[in-house]
């Protein structure tokens, strides 16, 4: 491949980002799977358009498209599919029909056998990354204040995390799920190690009859010694962070009922039809990932902030940093040549209205800020009109602020109604400018919803699914990660052997001093 900066679609794309002008004189709202996507304040005119299809076509979006549709190995390094679009459709592709539809089955019998007997008042779940952050949103945003279970997360080595999670807890009617695509993950194992500790202190002679494992590695579940009939299955061509349509669902639907998790499916396919057949002029996660890269490849945002306007909504925040920055942090394209223009932007934020109190200064007047992607209900699920009537208000007027901006002719004529001296007027009306033209995306559901959450979801997974095509890289590995758990494995190894020679330390001088003086306590 060549330098993506010197094809031509690219410096096409490039000259009609920089050419465009943000003035949103015109609505720009595509509607998908019942999700209202506002792009009238990112960058859009005729021209732009042309070139964002001309560069997906040289990107052979397309063909990338129809592989992960169609099972394709477009997980490249790893030489497998990335086919999470086939644990929710209504009828999966025939190749992977029969074992999807197995563990659906398995899933059900399960969550129905333990409500037909009312067992496990209380689920404790083990699980970290992809494993965790899927379901916890989903028990978080759905859950309603209540649900049928009280479920706690444990996720962190930390062992406050665990000890905090089964606090209260009462042993006997709780059931611990072991969430772990390799089942050799060392949090979700330390964390069951203690949970067993914690059973058999109850009296509970069998704990591991109390525990329930999710996992692609059913041999390692089986010799950790959970029976079969409480593993469930899910599968290589399954990213982690892209499984909670499989049965990593399985404490939503404890939690919430099957009925919930089922419609968190049937949105997220819904949006999956969107995204596989709409023209891409009014394809929301295209326009999205375009959006997306023109903001950081070429007018230089090096990250986002994302802004959900509901409460119930916390944990999105976490969820996309996982999916967009282990899915993009990445700067080698397909044969290993640098992406050479700034890819991968930084994901942050937190729910409106405390954002605002928070970091809207820097969006607002620092000397570059950052887009921000705001997210709405049209209705809530309380009867405070005027709390919802305050939030929407203020979603609004921030997004609205963001782009308009105050010049100093405003600000001045502003500040000249209270100061009567001119020059302390213009002195303090400099500090009232504020740049404007910052761009953002206003994503609107007409409730929160299990349908519209899974929509959701995947509207994100193939917005970032578009931008590895965009940039060529693989977004289905995560080859750092993996790098930063070996090293951890050394480590802890010679953490263990202080008092015997733990052998030439290989690492920096610092690391290795804190090796030596941690271990020693």
């Amino acid at each position: 491949m060549s330098a993506l900066s010197k094809t031509p679609a690219w410096l096409e794309f490039s000259r009609a980002v920089h050419e465009a002008i943000l003035k949103p004189d015109a609505l720009r709202i595509i509607h998908a799977a019942d999700i209202d996507i506002d792009l009238s304040t990112q960058l859009h005119c005729a021209d732009l358009t042309r070139a964002g299809e001309a560069l997906l076509q040289q990107q052979d979006f397309d063909g990338l498209r129809n592989g992960l549709f169609e099972g394709a190995h477009i997980n490249w390094t790893e030489d497998r599919a990335a086919w999470h679009t086939a644990l929710r459709a209504p009828e999966p592709p025939a190749a992977v029909s029969a074992v999807i539809k197995q563990q659906r089955t398995r899933l059900a019998n399960f969550v129905e056998q333990a409500n037909s007997l009312n067992l496990y008042r209380n689920v404790v779940h083990l699980g970290i990354g992809g494993s965790d952050w899927g379901p916890r949103l989903a028990v978080q945003a759905l859950g309603g204040g209540g649900g049928r279970r009280k479920i706690r997360f444990a996720s962190n080595v930390d062992a406050h995390a665990i000890t905090e999670a089964l606090e209260g807890l009462d042993p006997h009617d709780t059931l611990i799920i072991v969430s772990s695509k390799s089942f050799t993950t060392t949090e979700s194992l330390a964390n069951a190690a203690c949970a067993i500790d914690w059973l058999r202190a109850a009296g509970i002679a069998n704990p591991l009859d109390r525990f329930v494992a999710v996992t692609a590695n059913a041999k390692a579940a089986r010799e950790f010694g959970i029976s079969d009939d409480h593993i469930f299955e899910f599968w290589d061509w399954v990213g982690g962070r892209y499984s909670i349509w499989s049965s990593i669902g399985l404490p939503v639907a404890l939690a919430l009922g099957l009925d919930k998790f089922h419609e968190l499916l049937a949105g997220a396919a819904a949006m999956d039809t969107h995204f596989r057949s709409a023209p891409i002029s009014e394809n929301a996660p295209v326009q999205m990932a375009l959006a997306a890269v023109a903001n950081c490849s070429v007018r230089g945002w090096g990250s986002f902030a994302l802004c959900p306007y509901d409460a119930r909504l916390g944990n999105l925040v976490p969820w996309l940093q996982q999916l967009e920055m282990e899915s993009l942090g990445k700067s080698v394209q397909r044969d290993g040549t640098p992406v050479d223009v700034p890819s991968s932007p930084a994901v942050w934020g937190m729910p409106g209205t405390d954002a605002q109190h928070t970091f809207f200064q820097w969006l607002h007047q620092d000397a570059k800020g950052a887009p921000v992607d705001f997210i709405l209900c049209a209705k809530p699920a309380h009867r405070h009109a005027r709390h919802h009537r305050l939030l929407v208000a203020n979603c609004l007027a921030q997004r609205a602020a963001l782009m308009e901006g105050k010049t100093y002719e405003q600000a001045l004529a502003q500040v000249q109604k209270t100061v009567s001296d001119p020059k302390l007027a213009s002195e303090l009306a400099r500090h009232r400018v504020h740049p404007g033209g910052r761009p953002s995306t206003l994503i609107v559901l007409p409730r929160l919803d299990a349908a519209h959450l899974g929509a959701l979801l995947a509207l994100y997974e193939h917005k970032v699914f578009t931008e590895g095509v965009l940039w060529g890289i693989n977004p289905f590995d995560q080859w750092g990660v993996e790098f930063g758990k070996q090293l951890a494995t050394d480590l802890e190894r010679r953490l263990d052997a202080l008092g015997s020679d733990p052998g030439v330390s290989p690492y920096d001088p610092s690391t290795a001093h804190w090796v030596r003086k941690l271990a020693n306590g």
